[in-house]
């Protein structure tokens, strides 16, 4: 079982729409849209929220273990 510190964030490329609720949703800033797909541009940033996770309606981004 992982912990939120050992979570990291993960995208599914495939299944991104390129909607970015996720982008709208994330209060650090960590995510961008970049050639219709979700792109993490400052992963460092991100406090593992969940928000993006939680709002994406096509399950293509999460948190995850290493």
């Amino acid at each position: 079982m992982s912990t939120k510190t050992e979570q990291t964030l993960n995208v599914d490329k495939k299944w991104c729409k390129g909607c970015g609720i996720c982008v709208a949703f994330c209060p650090k800033d960590v995510l961008e849209i970049k050639d219709g797909k979700v792109n993490i541009k400052d992963l460092e940033a991100c406090i593992k929220c969940g928000q993006c996770e939680l709002r994406c309606p096509d399950y293509a981004i999460y948190l995850g273990g290493k």
